[in-house]
């Protein structure tokens, strides 16, 4: 069992001060609508919102899954990084732009304005329990486990209950406008620690590559992976990964809600670029260290033991106390930005349309019992995710089987205006349950596909049913020309990206060519 030292803590107990004190900026500046409580009025710059979207991502279960997973199969696990560069690019041209043009506060909204308010309700309810039971639980377990790493005493349980406590009072109070200034910090706090931790693993190898390729396998270095190979199949990073990058990025509303708040579509193309660059760092701050240990920690009983004990051994006193902050503020960040987002999707999908008299005060105070509320749900599910076969496990199958249905019917809306709400909802419905069906045969061991290929067949069959649907129907389904659910997605009069923005493209999507060359 590590320990922390008085230093540590009081690094620790710094970190958590500031992070109240501007929760509470946050709450004195803000909140005093659901506009501001939900989408911070509309006001955030890329800087704040780029920042925000990264720190969102990086949650502990991150931190701990990247290098867990590079120590075990390599540093395949980075192209979930790289892609979702591109995914982020994609957006940026040819969905942020109707996005914000609708003005909408959720992602289902966008749905009922394409379709109708089944569609909207049926999305927002998948996301609702995506958010809860994967995204919030899945963190706070993860943090709790590392965290009680370091501080001994604590049932998982517990540690689960304190950090959801805490989390969920500042983001109450403070609405997104306490999430994402809260993001900036932490976003600092985590690229600091990594930096550093990688800085000091690379130490161990003289600060030499080729020090690093002689004792490290070569195979745990290589980003693109045979099909019958320990990590990601090469297929599948093509194939799958979109596919849960696109909803991930696009359609999640814990992370679209964030740039629902930015000022305007420049501030959130320049916001989406920024998150893209960071994301292409974490191959070198967080996998390349979990593959590097390999050579210098041996005999561990559990891949995710490696970043903790990275930790635990090689940095100083101080050090340790700044990276577990570190951890917990990328823990909050996540748990943050899921809880204000369902509190939203209850609030703004379920509650408002049927209640419309109600005034702006009680909506606001409705969002702060729903967050509370769902942090409570997520703390009391968070332990008994030790029941499955592991974390990552747990979170990237559920993906592959829940979202692929979703992201097929969204797109299709979006590109094909012949869809009508009728064959769009049945359409989704069957897609899930083919994917019932592929994931009672993938669970008794009936059929052996990996997840991220699993993604794929899952999003054609939608995609073929969807189409079936809309044929059988015809015309009786199909929209009018006029038809005011088709302006949300018209072409025309669309914004179109600054010039910086689509320059800033080109240079990501370079960068990640190099990569995968460098790294074949």
């Amino acid at each position: 069992m590590a320990h922390l030292a008085g230093l540590d803590y009081a690094v620790i107990a710094a970190y958590f001060i500031v992070t109240a004190l501007i929760g509470w900026w946050a709450a004195h500046g803000g909140g005093r609508n659901s506009d501001d409580l939900f989408l911070a009025g509309r006001s955030l710059g890329p800087a704040a919102v780029g920042l925000s979207l990264y720190a969102a991502n990086v949650s502990s279960d991150t931190l701990v899954g990247l290098p867990g997973a590079a120590y075990s199969t390599g540093i395949s696990v980075a192209n979930y990084e790289w892609m979702a560069g591109v995914v982020l690019i994609f957006a940026c041209f040819f969905v942020l732009p109707v996005v914000m043009r609708a003005k909408v506060t959720t992602i289902p909204e966008l749905m009922e304005r394409r379709f109708d308010s089944r569609l909207r309700l049926y999305l927002s309810a998948v996301t609702l329990f995506l958010s809860i039971v994967l995204d919030t639980a899945g963190s706070l377990y993860a943090g709790a486990l590392v965290v009680r790493t370091f501080i001994p005493g604590m049932e998982l349980w517990q540690m689960c209950a304190l950090i959801a406590a805490f989390t969920a009072i500042y983001t109450a109070a403070g609405g997104l406008r306490a999430v994402v200034y809260t993001d900036v910090m932490q976003t600092v706090v985590l690229l600091g620690g990594s930096i550093v931790l990688a800085a000091i693993v690379f130490g161990k190898f003289d600060y030499s590559w080729a020090e690093v390729t002689r004792r490290v396998d070569a195979a745990k270095l290589q980003l693109l992976e045979p099909m019958d190979g320990p990590g990601l199949p090469w297929l599948g990073t093509f194939i799958g990964l979109p596919i849960a990058g696109f909803y991930y990025w696009t359609m999640n509303q814990y992370v679209v809600q964030r740039i629902l708040g930015a000022r305007d579509l420049d501030a959130a193309g320049r916001a989406s670029i920024i998150a893209a660059g960071l994301k292409l760092l974490n191959l070198f701050f967080m996998v390349l260290p979990g593959a590097m240990a390999v050579a210098l920690l041996h005999n561990l009983k559990h891949p995710d033991d490696v970043f903790p004990q990275m930790v635990a051994q090689f940095t100083p006193a101080g050090l340790t106390g700044l990276i577990v902050a570190g951890l917990v503020a990328a823990l909050m960040s996540s748990v943050s930005a899921t809880l204000n987002s369902a509190a939203t999707l209850v609030t703004v999908d379920f509650v408002q349309p049927y209640r419309p008299h109600m005034t702006q005060k009680q909506l606001v105070w409705l969002g702060r019992a729903l967050t509370i509320g769902f942090a409570v749900l997520a703390a009391l599910w968070a332990p008994m995710i030790t029941h499955f076969k592991g974390l990552f496990s747990y979170l990237q199958q559920m993906f592959a089987f829940i979202v692929s249905p979703l992201v097929a019917v969204f797109l299709k809306g979006l590109w094909d205006r012949r869809l009508g709400a009728t064959a769009a909802l049945r359409g989704l419905i069957s897609g899930h349950v083919f994917s019932a069906l592929m994931f009672l045969l993938t669970m008794t061991q009936v059929i052996s596909l990996h997840f991220t290929l699993t993604a794929g067949v899952v999003l054609a069959a939608t995609w073929i049913m969807t189409e079936d649907w809309r044929r059988w129907l015809g015309e009786r389904d199909q929209p009018a020309e006029q038809d005011a659910r088709l302006t949300v997605i018209a072409r025309q009069g669309l914004q179109r990206m600054p010039k910086d923005v689509v320059i800033a493209s080109g240079v990501i999507l370079l960068l990640i060519v190099v990569m995968l060359v460098v790294f074949r």
